[in-house]
């Protein structure tokens, strides 16, 4: 039998979620204005721990990179959906669509253990 019937993925198309025309624009705006409120918070609470000198403690050591990691997990798939509302191309790459899987799993993961070490640290603390 020969193989001449073969063809390679290049790129995904994606759905994403199912937004009239009329309606881009403003959940564009939404998405992208949670967003924002999410990075600016997360810098703002990174910020304030960096310069406050009584705020060099453990909790807050966990609690300052848990809001990098909260930046950094959000910052995996957002713009990406941000970009395909704007300009209406539903695609990613193969190589782009594998990348964000696992940053995605690694910020996930990463998340996931600051938590778990946070928990510890207050169990730690009280007992």
């Amino acid at each position: 039998m020969r193989g001449d019937n073969q063809s390679s993925v290049s790129e995904f198309l994606l759905l994403g979620l199912p937004i009239p025309q009329g309606q881009q624009g403003v959940f564009f705006a939404l998405f992208l204005g949670m967003y924002l409120t999410t990075v600016l918070g997360n810098l703002l609470i990174i910020l304030l721990i960096r310069l406050d000198s009584r705020l060099h403690t453990p909790m807050y050591f966990f609690l300052s990179h848990l809001a990098f990691t909260d930046i950094s997990f959000s910052s995996v798939t957002a713009p990406k959906m941000l970009m395909n509302m704007h300009t209406q191309d539903q695609s990613i790459s193969y190589a782009g669509c594998i990348s964000q899987v696992y940053f995605f799993l690694f910020w996930g993961d990463l998340d996931s253990l600051l938590l778990t070490s946070m928990a510890y640290d207050r169990y730690v603390a009280i007992c």
